[in-house]
């Protein structure tokens, strides 16, 4: 199979979940992807998880102020990213969609 060639996934942001079957709420985005783009949004995905556990310690220190929260701007930042790659990869359906919640709108060129 060549790696160019573009398959359709199924995305869920809260999950985390990419997959090419569609069960249960996992198709919250779909999206056609290479192996490349797929990767790279699973890598975003992960970085988002890792922010958030470092978020969720951090919320446990009181003494650090909330405005200094670095894991919470890497999880905003990681957040923009993957719905960047969404917009990217999606349908007029999907690109309506965020376009709405207007996440990309300082951010989409």
């Amino acid at each position: 199979m060549d790696v160019l060639e573009k398959k359709k996934y199924y995305i869920d942001i809260g999950s985390g979940e990419i997959s090419q079957t569609k069960y249960q709420n996992n198709d919250s985005f779909t999206i056609h992807a290479t192996d490349e783009e797929v990767a790279m949004l699973r890598a975003k995905l992960n970085n988002m998880d890792s922010a958030s556990m470092q978020a969720f310690w951090r919320a446990h220190v009181p003494i650090m102020p909330y405005h200094n929260d670095k894991p919470n701007d890497h999880y905003d930042t990681g957040l923009v990213e993957v719905y960047q790659m969404l917009y990217d990869l999606g349908d007029d359906t999907i690109k309506s969609h965020i376009d709405s919640i207007g996440i990309l709108e300082d951010n989409h060129m």
